[in-house]
């Protein structure tokens, strides 16, 4: 027993529990060597049932609550970081679209006003003197209508008639 209980002792609880064969090897070769000078040979050590103390019990339930625990955790760890990385990354990618939309949408907006102005420069110049001449006409055909006795023509209306 005090053989076992140093073998045991040197040996971390779960090793205790799960390497028997360790064990029985190594407490065969512990006893082998004692036995052997009284002429005893031994030949094979089996330990059948390790039944620590209930103190001891309780503490390993503990310790494989807490391992279960701790490797459920990790997982969960991990599966939220990647998470946080992917919407992290997604947000990124959403406000780089929206940025290049916004830039996009303000390049047509310029583009469009300058053809709308090359338009409106390209309408004047060829309606040129003209366009003003019907302006003036049309501003000549109200004033007549009304009542008043005087009637004043610009000279540049006059010279365009002609």
């Amino acid at each position: 027993m005090t053989t076992l209980r140093a073998v045991i002792g040197d040996m971390p609880l779960d090793d205790v529990l799960a390497k028997r064969e360790y064990i029985n090897y190594t407490l065969r070769a512990k006893l082998d060597e004692v036995t052997d000078r009284w002429g005893i040979k031994v030949t094979s050590v089996e330990i059948k049932r390790i039944k620590p103390p209930r103190e001891v019990q309780r503490a390993m339930i503990k310790l494989v609550a807490a391992e279960r625990s701790k490797r459920a955790m990790i997982p969960e760890a991990e599966g939220k970081r990647t998470a946080a990385i992917l919407v992290a990354g997604g947000r990124r990618e959403a406000m780089t679209r929206t940025g290049k939309g916004k830039k996009q949408y303000e390049i047509l907006v310029a583009e469009g006003k300058r053809q709308a102005l090359e338009l409106i420069q390209l309408a004047a110049a060829k309606l040129g003197s003209n366009a003003l001449l019907l302006q003036y006409l049309k501003a000549l055909k109200s004033i007549t209508q009304s009542p008043a006795t005087k009637i004043v023509i610009p000279m540049e209306l006059l010279a365009g008639l002609t």
